[in-house]
């Protein structure tokens, strides 16, 4: 992974019905036109008949460009039914954040990506509370407060979709952002609207999870990152964690212990979303994360 980093690559991804030769049939097509595999990934869901690849070419071996080396795909991926996306990995993703009161996952990704641990652009930050500002501008970054009324959620939403289309968003993260988003906006960037949800789900979905732990006498608190739908807290999952907890703990204590595991799980299941890691089929995902 690291090599990854240092050079130009390009990542392609394909998933589709699984039979014999798919690997032989990818890597041929890659050698043959001079590329160099420095990363590789794959997985066969035997219950489903599924395949799931990944593989990272180095840029300068290839001996096409990036829109030639897809014409030339096509009918490969075409003959194997592919779901397949081939990536420049040297244009950053744009990401758009929103977070409400709370600042601790919103700050640990902003650290990340101002010291380069976070490969994407972040063109704007939105928010239904005033107090995140300072920090948002703080690393330079435009900050929408759009307040969203109980009485009128629908000219709020609109106005942050508005907002993002005009920030051309490819990935909207929701950092502890407490509203429910609408249909329209999770049918419109399905498999790229990003939650954390304060639960080791499918454990205490919805609203107060921690108070519901500790009313519960849970050992265990957790955190999940997932893709948003229209079902609450039922998205694919990216990524999940766990801190131990005992019966000296209340209520206060799982929320400060559980915000470290929070923001963690957030940035891991960011970082996996923008290096093309998670492969989404139904409500399950493969994550290619090592």
């Amino acid at each position: 992974m690291s090599n990854s980093k240092k050079m130009s690559t390009y990542t392609l991804v394909v998933s589709c019905p699984d039979k014999v030769g798919i690997v032989a049939a990818v890597s041929r097509f890659v050698a043959d036109r001079g590329g160099s595999l420095i990363e590789s990934n794959h997985h066969t869901d035997a219950e489903q008949g599924w395949f799931f690849m990944r593989n990272v070419i180095s840029a300068s071996t290839l001996s096409v460009s990036p829109d030639e080396f897809r014409e030339q795909f096509e009918p490969l991926a075409a003959e194997h039914a592919m779901n397949w996306i081939l990536r420049d990995n040297s244009e950053l993703q744009r990401v758009v954040l929103l977070a409400s009161h709370a600042s601790h996952c919103l700050a640990d990704i902003l650290h990340r990506w101002k010291s380069g641990d976070m490969a994407c652009q972040i063109p704007c930050v939105i928010s239904n509370h005033e107090n995140l500002r300072s920090m948002v501008e703080w690393h330079g970054i435009p900050f929408h407060y759009v307040p969203v009324p109980k009485e009128d959620k629908v000219e709020a939403f609109a106005r942050i979709a508005e907002i993002v289309e005009r920030h051309q968003a490819e990935t909207i993260v929701l950092a502890r952002y407490m509203q429910i988003v609408p249909p329209e906006l999770c049918r419109q960037y399905a498999g790229r609207l990003i939650n954390i949800h304060h639960s080791f789900l499918p454990s205490f979905v919805g609203a107060n999870p921690y108070l519901r732990a500790y009313e519960r006498g849970v050992k265990l608190i957790g955190a999940t990152c997932h893709y948003v739908t229209e079902d609450l807290d039922e998205g694919p999952i990216i990524e999940q964690d766990v801190i131990r907890v005992n019966h000296s703990c209340d209520k206060d204590d799982l929320v400060r212990l559980g915000r470290d595991v929070e923001q963690a799980v957030l940035s891991r299941g960011l970082r996996y979303h923008l290096e093309d890691r998670v492969i989404v089929r139904g409500n399950r995902t493969v994550v290619f994360n090592s």
